[in-house]
């Protein structure tokens, strides 16, 4: 079957070993499902395991993706949970939890096989391209507003870096759920378009807020890290799931963060639970996941260099060649 698979790991040009070819096709077995992918989205995940970053050497050569929307072998149209082994489905107790592609063959091919338990029922309001850029990107968004942020309606939420899958999934939902929405990006465009999906404001990075919020949706790690301490009021909530830009900051600001007795949290995507809810959210009230565009599989080149680039706004689709 034809796939985008990492060939070989470079941790400076990591497009370098990106391949586009002939893979084997997923082989059944107990436990697992097999899913005919009709859209698959691009996440900083797919430039990182490129890198090596939970991706060695050893487990190449390695269909990337780890989101995606399909069918499976029922007919169903389904959506894909794409964290492995949470609960030990289809992998066993002893296996530690990882994000596909991590140990098992991704989305960006014309099949996929996961565990059964990793298979959710697609929503019939959203399409194929919508539904798959939830599993990761704005999973992690919903997960860090809702569950580790902890914010209510009318609270007020600094998303930096606005443009990127979780950074627009933040604003998008936040706005949603009666968050009143800061935005940050050194483009003047992307903060534009940060207005236009909701946001009361957007700035330039590190410029001041009008006010401090409540919390800080923190991704692009050491370029903002200043700001966002600085941004939040005492008792405030910083939650991080990412660091694009680093994640060793030149100031730890401790001494603000004990002071004023600020909260940093840490975030990683989120549950099958939270998943589905997300899609039902998105489902009832007409939210959309942004997408920037959608690509057939076999130009998924262009995409990753338009992920590396910085230049999206919003997802990257995949979409059959």
């Amino acid at each position: 079957m034809f796939a985008v698979y990492a060939a070989r790991i470079d941790r400076d040009q990591p497009l370098t070993g990106l391949e586009l070819g002939e893979r084997p096709a997923p082989e059944a077995r107990p436990g697992w499902s097999t899913i005919d992918v009709r859209a698959a989205s691009l996440n900083h995940h797919d430039l990182w395991s490129l890198r090596g970053v939970g991706l060695p050497e050893g487990r190449l050569p390695m269909i990337l993706g780890c989101d995606a929307a399909g069918v499976d072998a029922d007919g169903n149209e389904v959506v894909l949970h794409s964290v492995i082994g949470q609960t030990g489905h289809g992998v066993g107790p002893d296996e530690p939890r990882s994000i596909l592609t991590e140990r098992y063959q991704g989305t960006f091919a014309e099949q996929v096989a996961v565990p059964t338990w990793n298979v959710l029922p697609k929503p019939k309001e959203l399409s194929f391209a919508e539904a798959a850029c939830l599993p990761t990107a704005w999973l992690t968004a919903y997960r860090m507003l809702f569950t580790n942020a902890g914010v209510r309606p009318g609270d007020s939420v600094l998303v930096q870096g606005a443009g990127g899958g979780v950074a627009t999934a933040a604003i998008v939902l936040g706005k949603a759920a009666g968050l009143r929405v800061f935005a940050t990006s050194r483009d003047e465009a992307k903060r534009k378009r940060a207005l236009e999906l909701g946001a009361v404001e957007a700035v330039e990075s590190g410029a001041r807020l009008p006010q401090r919020v409540d919390a800080v949706i923190e991704t692009v790690g050491a370029a903002t890290w200043s700001h966002s301490v600085k941004s939040l009021r005492p008792g405030g909530t910083i939650v991080i799931s990412g660091a694009t830009s680093g994640d060793r900051p030149s100031h730890a600001e401790l001494t603000r963060i004990f002071f004023l007795e600020l909260k940093v949290v840490g975030s990683t995507m989120g549950t099958k639970e939270e998943l589905e809810d997300l899609l039902s959210f998105c489902a009832t009230t007409g939210v959309r996941p942004v997408i920037d565009e959608e690509l057939p599989l076999d130009r998924a080149r262009e995409g990753f260099e338009r992920l590396a680039s910085g230049e999206q706004f919003g997802k990257i689709v995949l979409t059959g060649s």
